[in-house]
């Protein structure tokens, strides 16, 4: 990770990741469990998150796929 990306990079909770995507969040953990999408990060005993550059990374691989 460069330094540009370590100083935005930052957790993304549901809500977030649902606008940022457009994606529900059943879609999404199914796409999760077939590894077509980032896998949620524990960051808390009952939390998980997405990593910004995790969800930006998957974002261009796709619209570099289509």
């Amino acid at each position: 990770m460069n330094n540009s990306t370590q100083a935005t990079d930052r957790f993304l909770r549901e809500a977030e990741v649902r606008h940022i995507t457009g994606l529900s969040r059943t879609t999404r953990w199914r796409m999760e469990r077939a590894g077509t999408f980032p896998k949620r990060i524990k960051i808390s005993e009952n939390a998980k998150a997405n990593l910004l550059s995790h969800i930006r990374a998957w974002m261009a691989a796709r619209v570099k796929a289509a």
